[in-house]
């Protein structure tokens, strides 16, 4: 896939392997170490980690999800995104977006915009018209708004931050028909 951020390459996961789950799990523990509500609780350990990567490499194998990976020059995972589709029968043009995750060494660098419309082409290539998502980060909301997501409101207390303490979730939703 091209892009357009100077030494990243987003690519397709669509064979999840024993490297790409470690990599992956170590943008995960970073991101949940660093303070992100991304549906982890302290300690956030290698092993919760890497079951948490098998089981998308399993649902990627089912095609019930897309998983994008955000490589730097070196080849190295610094980001990930994905996107699942919905499963029940009357929303086969909907997906979710899920697990945004950009290394906190790597952020500020365009990657985060980077993955997030490759996430909204791999959803028009699926012939999808809806994509949904929620978010307890700030960061995260004004990416979205500059990608021209709507918000449409907030839940108080709907998640847990990684240290217990209850947060708000701001939910969002981009219209991909053209």
């Amino acid at each position: 896939m091209r892009d357009d951020t100077p030494g990243i390459r987003i690519v397709r996961l669509d064979a999840i392997g024993a490297r790409a789950i470690e990599a992956l799990g170590d943008v995960l523990i970073d991101c949940v170490e660093g303070g992100d509500s991304v549906s982890f609780l302290l300690p956030m350990t290698r092993a919760k980690a890497d079951a948490f990567w098998r089981g998308v490499a399993a649902g990627a194998a089912h095609g019930d999800r897309v998983v994008l990976a955000a490589e730097d020059e070196t080849g190295a995972i610094v980001g990930t995104v994905q996107v699942v589709w919905a499963a029940p029968e009357n929303q086969p043009h909907r997906g979710d977006l899920a697990k945004m995750l950009v290394h906190r060494r790597a952020r500020r660098r365009g990657i985060g915009a980077a993955l997030l419309a490759a996430a909204e082409r791999c959803t028009i290539e699926a012939g999808k018209t809806l994509l949904v998502l929620d978010t307890a980060s700030a960061d995260a909301e004004r990416l979205y708004e500059r990608g021209g997501w709507t918000r449409c409101g907030v839940i108080p207390d709907y998640a847990l931050m990684p240290d217990g303490a209850p947060c708000a979730t701001v939910v969002f939703f981009k219209s991909l028909r053209d």
